[in-house]
Protein backbone atom coordinates (compact mmCIF):
# COMPACT_ATOMS: atom_id res chain seq x y z
CA UNK A 1 0.00 0.00 0.00
CA UNK A 2 2.80 2.40 0.89
CA UNK A 3 4.59 1.56 -2.37
CA UNK A 4 1.47 2.30 -4.42
CA UNK A 5 1.01 5.62 -2.63
CA UNK A 6 4.66 6.48 -3.25
CA UNK A 7 4.37 5.52 -6.93
CA UNK A 8 1.21 7.58 -7.33
CA UNK A 9 3.05 10.59 -5.94
CA UNK A 10 6.36 10.12 -7.75
CA UNK A 11 4.88 9.27 -11.18
CA UNK A 12 3.11 12.60 -11.84
CA UNK A 13 6.01 14.49 -10.24
CA UNK A 14 8.49 12.96 -12.67
CA UNK A 15 6.22 13.70 -15.62
CA UNK A 16 5.80 17.32 -14.52
CA UNK A 17 9.55 17.68 -14.03
CA UNK A 18 10.26 16.30 -17.52
CA UNK A 19 7.66 18.61 -19.03
CA UNK A 20 9.17 21.55 -17.15
CA UNK A 21 12.61 20.72 -18.56
CA UNK A 22 11.47 19.83 -22.09
CA UNK A 23 9.03 22.69 -22.74
CA UNK A 24 11.68 25.43 -23.27
CA UNK A 25 13.73 23.08 -25.46
CA UNK A 26 10.70 22.21 -27.60
CA UNK A 27 9.86 25.90 -27.92
CA UNK A 28 13.38 26.74 -29.12
CA UNK A 29 13.33 23.75 -31.49
CA UNK A 30 10.03 24.83 -33.08
CA UNK A 31 11.12 28.47 -33.36
CA UNK A 32 14.21 27.39 -35.28
CA UNK A 33 11.98 26.22 -38.16
CA UNK A 34 9.78 29.29 -38.48
CA UNK A 35 10.28 33.00 -39.03
CA UNK A 36 8.05 35.76 -37.71
CA UNK A 37 8.24 39.04 -39.61
CA UNK A 38 6.18 42.23 -39.61
CA UNK A 39 3.83 42.81 -42.56
CA UNK A 40 4.78 45.75 -44.78
CA UNK A 41 2.89 47.57 -47.48
CA UNK A 42 3.98 50.05 -50.13
CA UNK A 43 2.29 53.40 -50.19
CA UNK A 44 2.67 56.42 -52.46
CA UNK A 45 3.34 59.60 -50.54
CA UNK A 46 3.06 62.98 -52.28
CA UNK A 47 5.21 65.78 -50.91
CA UNK A 48 4.63 69.35 -52.09
CA UNK A 49 6.84 72.40 -51.56
CA UNK A 50 5.60 75.94 -52.20
CA UNK A 51 7.05 77.80 -55.19
CA UNK A 52 6.88 81.35 -56.57
CA UNK A 53 3.79 80.78 -58.76
CA UNK A 54 2.97 77.10 -58.28
CA UNK A 55 4.00 74.45 -55.81
CA UNK A 56 6.30 71.59 -56.74
CA UNK A 57 5.05 68.12 -55.88
CA UNK A 58 7.01 64.85 -55.84
CA UNK A 59 5.66 61.36 -55.35
CA UNK A 60 7.65 58.76 -53.42
CA UNK A 61 6.93 55.09 -52.79
CA UNK A 62 7.55 54.21 -49.15
CA UNK A 63 7.41 50.89 -47.35
CA UNK A 64 5.53 51.11 -44.07
CA UNK A 65 4.42 48.43 -41.57
CA UNK A 66 0.80 47.40 -41.45
CA UNK A 67 -0.74 48.24 -38.08
CA UNK A 68 -3.63 46.61 -36.25
CA UNK A 69 -6.47 48.40 -34.50
CA UNK A 70 -4.26 49.03 -31.45
CA UNK A 71 -1.49 50.60 -33.52
CA UNK A 72 0.90 47.64 -33.18
CA UNK A 73 2.65 46.11 -36.22
CA UNK A 74 0.97 43.01 -37.61
CA UNK A 75 3.33 40.02 -37.73
CA UNK A 76 3.03 36.77 -39.65
CA UNK A 77 4.81 33.49 -38.99
CA UNK A 78 6.20 31.54 -41.94
CA UNK A 79 7.46 27.96 -41.85
CA UNK A 80 10.97 27.97 -43.37
CA UNK A 81 12.21 24.49 -42.46
CA UNK A 82 15.99 24.36 -42.30
CA UNK A 83 16.32 27.83 -43.80
CA UNK A 84 17.31 29.37 -40.47
CA UNK A 85 20.02 26.74 -39.98
CA UNK A 86 21.34 27.41 -43.48
CA UNK A 87 21.36 31.13 -42.74
CA UNK A 88 23.29 30.64 -39.49
CA UNK A 89 25.79 28.23 -41.10
CA UNK A 90 26.50 30.70 -43.89
CA UNK A 91 24.54 29.14 -46.75
CA UNK A 92 26.20 29.31 -50.15
CA UNK A 93 29.15 31.31 -48.77
CA UNK A 94 30.07 28.40 -46.50
CA UNK A 95 29.66 25.84 -49.30
CA UNK A 96 31.89 27.84 -51.64
CA UNK A 97 34.53 28.29 -48.92
CA UNK A 98 34.55 24.59 -48.04
CA UNK A 99 34.68 23.35 -51.65
CA UNK A 100 37.53 25.73 -52.46
CA UNK A 101 39.29 24.92 -49.15
CA UNK A 102 39.34 28.64 -48.36
CA UNK A 103 39.25 28.41 -44.57
CA UNK A 104 39.96 32.11 -44.24
CA UNK A 105 36.70 32.89 -46.00
CA UNK A 106 34.93 30.25 -43.90
CA UNK A 107 36.14 31.81 -40.66
CA UNK A 108 34.77 35.18 -41.76
CA UNK A 109 31.28 33.74 -41.35
CA UNK A 110 30.09 34.44 -37.82
CA UNK A 111 29.06 30.87 -36.95
CA UNK A 112 32.31 29.25 -38.05
CA UNK A 113 34.31 32.04 -36.48
CA UNK A 114 32.49 31.44 -33.20
CA UNK A 115 32.79 27.64 -33.51
CA UNK A 116 36.55 27.82 -34.10
CA UNK A 117 37.16 29.95 -31.05
CA UNK A 118 34.69 28.02 -28.85
CA UNK A 119 36.34 24.67 -29.62
CA UNK A 120 39.85 26.09 -29.17
CA UNK A 121 38.86 27.81 -25.96
CA UNK A 122 37.23 24.66 -24.55
CA UNK A 123 39.82 22.05 -25.52
CA UNK A 124 42.91 24.08 -24.59
CA UNK A 125 41.65 25.19 -21.18
CA UNK A 126 40.47 21.69 -20.20
CA UNK A 127 43.90 20.05 -19.62
CA UNK A 128 45.18 23.26 -18.01
CA UNK A 129 42.30 23.29 -15.54
CA UNK A 130 42.78 19.61 -14.72
CA UNK A 131 46.56 19.90 -14.37
CA UNK A 132 46.56 23.09 -12.31
CA UNK A 133 43.71 21.91 -10.09
CA UNK A 134 45.46 18.61 -9.40
CA UNK A 135 48.79 20.36 -8.73
CA UNK A 136 47.22 22.73 -6.19
CA UNK A 137 45.40 19.84 -4.54
CA UNK A 138 48.62 17.81 -4.15
CA UNK A 139 50.51 20.82 -2.78
CA UNK A 140 47.78 21.62 -0.24
CA UNK A 141 47.40 17.95 0.71
CA UNK A 142 51.12 17.74 1.54
CA UNK A 143 51.27 21.13 3.28
CA UNK A 144 51.43 21.54 7.04
CA UNK A 145 48.27 22.31 8.97
CA UNK A 146 49.36 25.87 9.76
CA UNK A 147 49.46 26.91 6.10
CA UNK A 148 46.64 24.72 4.72
CA UNK A 149 43.86 27.08 5.74
CA UNK A 150 45.33 30.27 4.20
CA UNK A 151 46.40 28.42 1.03
CA UNK A 152 42.91 26.96 0.55
CA UNK A 153 41.32 30.37 1.09
CA UNK A 154 43.62 32.10 -1.41
CA UNK A 155 43.16 29.28 -3.93
CA UNK A 156 39.36 29.59 -3.78
CA UNK A 157 39.25 33.37 -4.29
CA UNK A 158 39.16 33.30 -8.13
CA UNK A 159 36.22 30.87 -8.04
CA UNK A 160 34.31 32.98 -5.49
CA UNK A 161 34.56 36.19 -7.53
CA UNK A 162 31.64 36.89 -9.87
CA UNK A 163 32.64 35.84 -13.44
CA UNK A 164 32.17 39.25 -15.07
CA UNK A 165 34.04 40.99 -12.24
CA UNK A 166 36.87 38.47 -12.56
CA UNK A 167 37.09 39.02 -16.32
CA UNK A 168 37.14 42.79 -15.84
CA UNK A 169 39.88 42.51 -13.21
CA UNK A 170 42.11 40.63 -15.66
CA UNK A 171 41.19 43.05 -18.44
CA UNK A 172 42.16 46.12 -16.41
CA UNK A 173 45.65 44.65 -15.92
CA UNK A 174 46.33 44.60 -19.67
CA UNK A 175 44.00 46.98 -21.49
CA UNK A 176 44.92 50.63 -22.02
CA UNK A 177 47.20 51.85 -19.24
CA UNK A 178 46.92 48.64 -17.21
CA UNK A 179 49.72 47.87 -14.77
CA UNK A 180 51.06 44.88 -16.73
CA UNK A 181 50.89 46.78 -20.03
CA UNK A 182 52.86 49.69 -18.56
CA UNK A 183 55.52 47.29 -17.26
CA UNK A 184 55.79 45.52 -20.62
CA UNK A 185 56.06 48.83 -22.47
CA UNK A 186 58.84 49.96 -20.13
CA UNK A 187 60.62 46.59 -20.43
CA UNK A 188 60.57 46.40 -24.24
CA UNK A 189 60.57 50.16 -24.85
CA UNK A 190 57.58 50.03 -27.20
CA UNK A 191 53.88 50.80 -27.29
CA UNK A 192 51.48 47.90 -26.78
CA UNK A 193 47.77 47.64 -27.52
CA UNK A 194 46.41 44.33 -26.30
CA UNK A 195 42.84 45.25 -27.26
CA UNK A 196 43.85 45.56 -30.92
CA UNK A 197 45.32 42.04 -31.16
CA UNK A 198 42.88 39.16 -31.49
CA UNK A 199 45.36 36.48 -30.43
CA UNK A 200 46.36 38.46 -27.34
CA UNK A 201 42.70 38.80 -26.36
CA UNK A 202 42.19 35.07 -26.94
CA UNK A 203 45.15 34.28 -24.67
CA UNK A 204 43.76 36.53 -21.93
CA UNK A 205 40.31 34.92 -22.19
CA UNK A 206 41.85 31.45 -21.81
CA UNK A 207 44.05 32.64 -18.96
CA UNK A 208 40.99 34.01 -17.18
CA UNK A 209 39.03 30.77 -17.67
CA UNK A 210 41.84 28.65 -16.18
CA UNK A 211 42.35 31.15 -13.34
CA UNK A 212 38.64 31.15 -12.57
CA UNK A 213 37.81 27.42 -12.88
CA UNK A 214 40.99 25.72 -11.57
CA UNK A 215 39.90 26.28 -7.92
CA UNK A 216 36.79 24.19 -8.61
CA UNK A 217 38.97 21.34 -9.86
CA UNK A 218 41.24 21.83 -6.85
CA UNK A 219 38.36 21.38 -4.38
CA UNK A 220 37.16 18.19 -6.10
CA UNK A 221 40.66 16.70 -6.33
CA UNK A 222 41.52 17.67 -2.75
CA UNK A 223 38.44 15.83 -1.50
CA UNK A 224 39.39 12.82 -3.62
CA UNK A 225 42.94 12.75 -2.24
CA UNK A 226 41.53 12.25 1.25
CA UNK A 227 40.12 8.89 0.15
CA UNK A 228 43.30 7.46 -1.43
CA UNK A 229 44.16 4.11 0.14
CA UNK A 230 47.22 4.78 2.31
CA UNK A 231 48.10 1.08 2.47
CA UNK A 232 48.44 1.03 -1.32
CA UNK A 233 50.67 4.11 -1.22
CA UNK A 234 52.85 2.59 1.50
CA UNK A 235 53.17 -0.62 -0.50
CA UNK A 236 54.25 1.39 -3.53
CA UNK A 237 56.86 3.21 -1.44
CA UNK A 238 58.20 -0.10 -0.11
CA UNK A 239 58.41 -1.41 -3.68
CA UNK A 240 60.58 1.59 -4.56
CA UNK A 241 58.07 3.58 -6.57
CA UNK A 242 59.01 7.22 -7.08
CA UNK A 243 56.63 10.10 -6.42
CA UNK A 244 55.81 10.35 -10.12
CA UNK A 245 55.12 6.59 -10.32
CA UNK A 246 52.89 6.74 -7.23
CA UNK A 247 51.01 9.65 -8.78
CA UNK A 248 50.66 7.93 -12.14
CA UNK A 249 49.81 4.40 -11.05
CA UNK A 250 48.01 4.94 -7.71
CA UNK A 251 46.65 8.44 -7.29
CA UNK A 252 45.46 9.28 -10.81
CA UNK A 253 43.62 5.93 -11.36
CA UNK A 254 41.90 6.51 -8.02
CA UNK A 255 40.91 10.04 -9.07
CA UNK A 256 39.78 9.04 -12.58
CA UNK A 257 36.01 9.24 -11.82
CA UNK A 258 36.59 12.77 -10.49
CA UNK A 259 38.64 13.65 -13.58
CA UNK A 260 35.74 12.55 -15.78
CA UNK A 261 33.30 14.53 -13.61
CA UNK A 262 35.37 17.74 -13.85
CA UNK A 263 35.78 17.17 -17.59
CA UNK A 264 32.01 16.94 -18.04
CA UNK A 265 31.38 20.11 -16.05
CA UNK A 266 34.13 22.06 -17.80
CA UNK A 267 33.10 20.99 -21.31
CA UNK A 268 29.51 22.05 -20.69
CA UNK A 269 30.50 25.33 -19.08
CA UNK A 270 33.34 26.38 -21.42
CA UNK A 271 31.38 25.53 -24.58
CA UNK A 272 28.69 27.94 -23.37
CA UNK A 273 31.20 30.69 -22.55
CA UNK A 274 29.69 34.16 -22.60
CA UNK A 275 31.14 36.28 -19.78
CA UNK A 276 34.59 36.35 -21.39
CA UNK A 277 33.29 38.06 -24.53
CA UNK A 278 31.49 40.72 -22.49
CA UNK A 279 34.27 41.17 -19.94
CA UNK A 280 37.05 41.54 -22.52
CA UNK A 281 34.91 43.37 -25.13
CA UNK A 282 36.17 40.92 -27.75
CA UNK A 283 33.15 41.14 -30.09
CA UNK A 284 35.19 42.51 -32.99
CA UNK A 285 37.92 39.86 -32.62
CA UNK A 286 36.60 36.74 -30.85
CA UNK A 287 33.03 35.57 -30.24
CA UNK A 288 31.56 32.36 -28.85
CA UNK A 289 28.52 30.39 -29.95
CA UNK A 290 26.64 31.55 -26.87
CA UNK A 291 27.39 35.19 -27.70
CA UNK A 292 26.30 34.59 -31.32
CA UNK A 293 22.88 33.48 -30.05
CA UNK A 294 22.69 36.59 -27.87
CA UNK A 295 23.67 38.78 -30.82
CA UNK A 296 20.82 37.37 -32.92
CA UNK A 297 18.41 38.29 -30.13
CA UNK A 298 19.67 41.87 -29.95
CA UNK A 299 17.08 44.17 -31.65
CA UNK A 300 18.22 45.90 -34.82
CA UNK A 301 17.57 49.56 -35.69
CA UNK A 302 13.95 48.71 -36.52
CA UNK A 303 13.46 46.85 -33.25
CA UNK A 304 13.31 43.40 -34.88
CA UNK A 305 15.04 40.35 -33.44
CA UNK A 306 16.22 37.31 -35.40
CA UNK A 307 14.47 34.83 -33.11
CA UNK A 308 14.55 32.02 -35.66
CA UNK A 309 18.29 32.39 -36.27
CA UNK A 310 18.89 32.63 -32.51
CA UNK A 311 16.91 29.41 -31.99
CA UNK A 312 18.86 27.64 -34.74
CA UNK A 313 22.14 28.86 -33.22
CA UNK A 314 21.03 27.61 -29.79
CA UNK A 315 20.13 24.18 -31.18
CA UNK A 316 23.49 23.92 -32.98
CA UNK A 317 25.24 24.87 -29.74
CA UNK A 318 23.32 22.15 -27.92
CA UNK A 319 24.30 19.59 -30.55
CA UNK A 320 27.94 20.60 -30.11
CA UNK A 321 27.72 20.12 -26.35
CA UNK A 322 26.25 16.63 -26.84
CA UNK A 323 29.06 15.69 -29.25
CA UNK A 324 31.73 16.90 -26.82
CA UNK A 325 30.16 15.06 -23.90
CA UNK A 326 29.77 11.78 -25.80
CA UNK A 327 33.27 10.44 -24.98
CA UNK A 328 33.32 11.18 -21.20
CA UNK A 329 29.71 10.03 -20.83
CA UNK A 330 30.54 6.80 -22.62
CA UNK A 331 33.49 6.24 -20.26
CA UNK A 332 31.27 6.96 -17.26
CA UNK A 333 28.67 4.48 -18.48
CA UNK A 334 31.34 1.83 -19.14
CA UNK A 335 32.87 2.31 -15.68
CA UNK A 336 29.43 2.14 -14.10
CA UNK A 337 28.57 -1.12 -15.82
CA UNK A 338 31.98 -2.52 -15.02
CA UNK A 339 31.50 -1.61 -11.37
Amino acid sequence: MKFKTFAMFVGPSVVLMLLFIAFPLVSVFINSFQVTNPVFQTQEVETCTPGFLTQTCTTEVKTIPVLDDDGDPIRVTEWVGFGSYANVLGGQRAIDAITSLDFGALLRIDFWKALRFTLTFTLITLPLVLGLGLAIAIVVNNATRTVKGPVIFVSLLPFIITPVIGALSIRWLFYGDGIVTVWLEALFNTNLSVAANGWAIEFLMMFYRVWHVAPFAFVIFYAGLQTVNQDTLESAIIDGASRWERLRYVVIPHLMPLIVFITLIHLMDAYRAFEEVIGFSSESHRITLQYLTYDYLTPDDAGNRAVSSASASAMLTMIGVVVLLAAPLRRTWRDHRGG
